[in-house]
C-alpha cells in the first residue's frame, strides 16, 4: 500500500492512473478537491477495489494520522500543492498555507506513524517528495542547466513556497533520520492537464476561437517533460533512490514559449484544421508579461541517468502530438474542467486577452 497526496490533481492523477496500471499494489489517494483536483480524471478507477479515494487536506494532521494509521504504507508520495504562478502573485497566502504549512503537518505526521513502525518496515519506508526546477530561480541564454548542486532561489511566491516545502524536507531527514527522497521536475505537460497552463490552454482556446494569449515577447524557455515519463522517473526514484538524496527530472526539451504555441497551431491545422482554411497562429496575441517573469529553466537529469538508469521515452514531438490528440479526444472533461471556480478565474484572467 502506498499513500498519494494530491493524486487528483494533473501529475498526481497521472501517477495514480499509471501506478495501478501496472502495479497490483494498492492506493489511498488523499486530496482537497479544490480548483486543481478533479476526480473525473480518476473516473476510470471508480470500481477498482486497489484505489481508496479520501477528500482532505494534507494539513488535516488528525486525518493523515488515521490514514497512516489505518493503512500502513509503505511509501508515502506527496504530490499536493498549490502550483501555478498567476494565482500566487495574485493570492499568495494559499500557496503557504498549502506548499509550508501543509508539507510541515504531513512531515509531522509521516515522522510519528515512522517513529513507531517495527524495525523492518522502518528501514523499507520513504516519503518521496515532488516538487519544481522553479526552486532554482531564472538561467540566462549562456547558463548551464540546473543540477542538483544549484542554490535555491526563488522568485515567485510559488517557488518561494516549494523552495521552502523542500528545506522542510531536507531538514526533517537531517533532524529527525526521516527516510525521504525529492524531485525536482522541469514543465510537465500531456493528458488531464488543466487549462490554465500553456499547452492546454492553447489548445482550448484555439478551438474555441478565442485568443492565444502569449506573456511577453513569448521568448521565455522552458524545458518540457511529458508527465507519463515524469511518473516513470517518479516510480524509479522510489525504487532505487539514496536516502536524503534530490534528483532533477527534465525532459530534455528546452524550448521558448512561442515555439510550443506554434508547434500545438501547426498540429491543431493538421487535425482539426479551420472552418475557413486559416491558420489557428492567426489566433495569437502577446500580452503584457507576468511579473518577476524568470526567463529560462533548464534542468540537467543526468545524476537520475547515471545513477538509476532513467531516461524519458517520449520526444517532444511525439509527447505534444500525444497531447493535442488527447484533448481533441476528450472534449467533454475539458467541458467540465472549466466550470465553476475554476472557469471564473480563467475568464478574469485571459477575456480581455
Amino acid at each position: 500500500m502506498i499513500l498519494v497526496t494530491g493524486g487528483a490533481g494533473f501529475i498526481g492523477a497521472n501517477f495514480v492512473l499509471d501506478w495501478l496500471a501496472q502495479s497490483d499494489e494498492p492506493v489511498v489517494n488523499l486530496d482537497k478537491l479544490t480548483y486543481a483536483g478533479n476526480l473525473e480524471t480518476l473516473a476510470s478507477l471508480a470500481n477498482n477495489p486497489k484505489h481508496v479515494f479520501v477528500q482532505g487536506d494534507i494539513g488535516d494532521s488528525a486525518l493523515v494520522d488515521r490514514l497512516l494509521a489505518e493503512h500502513q504504507p509503505r511509501a508515502v508520495l506527496n504530490f499536493a500543492a498549490e502550483s501555478h504562478v498567476d494565482r500566487s502573485i495574485h493570492g499568495p497566502e494559499d500557496f503557504v498555507q498549502t506548499n509550508v504549512l501543509g508539507t510541515f503537518r504531513l512531515l509531522e505526521s509521516v515522522r510519528g506513524y515512522w517513529g513507531a513502525l517495527p524495525a523492518e518496515q522502518k528501514t523499507a519506508f520513504r516519503l518521496l517528495h515532488v516538487s519544481t526546477d522553479e526552486v532554482y530561480g531564472s538561467l540566462s541564454a549562456s547558463d548551464p542547466a540546473f543540477t542538483e548542486e544549484n542554490k535555491y532561489e526563488p522568485n515567485s511566491p510559488y517557488s518561494a513556497s516549494k523552495a521552502a516545502s523542500d528545506h522542510l524536507v531536507r531538514a526533517w531527514h537531517h533532524t529527525y533520520g526521516l527516510p525521504v527522497l525529492t524531485t525536482n521536475c522541469s514543465n510537465n505537460y500531456g493528458p488531464f492537464h488543466f487549462p490554465e497552463k500553456l499547452i492546454p490552454l492553447m489548445i482550448v482556446n484555439a478551438m474555441a476561437g478565442k485568443p492565444l494569449p502569449v506573456y511577453g515577447d513569448g521568448m521565455q524557455v522552458r524545458d518540457w517533460l511529458y508527465v507519463k515519463d515524469h511518473c516513470s522517473a517518479i516510480r524509479r526514484v522510489l525504487e532505487a533512490g539514496r536516502l536524503g538524496e534530490t534528483y532533477n527530472v527534465g525532459g530534455w526539451n528546452e524550448k521558448p514559449n512561442i515555439e510550443i504555441v506554434h508547434t500545438v497551431c501547426a498540429l491543431l491545422d493538421q487535425l482539426r484544421p479551420r472552418a475557413d482554411g486559416r491558420s489557428y497562429k492567426e489566433q495569437i496575441s502577446f500580452v503584457t508579461d507576468r511579473p518577476g517573469h524568470d526567463r529560462r529553466y533548464a534542468i540537467d537529469a543526468r545524476k537520475l541517468e547515471r545513477e538509476l538508469g532513467w531516461k524519458p521515452a517520449e520526444t517532444f514531438d511525439s509527447g505534444i502530438r500525444k497531447t493535442v490528440e488527447w484533448y481533441l479526444d476528450n472534449a467533454a472533461w475539458v467541458r467540465n474542467v472549466q466550470s465553476g471556480a475554476y472557469r471564473d478565474w480563467v475568464k478574469k484572467q485571459y477575456e480581455a486577452a
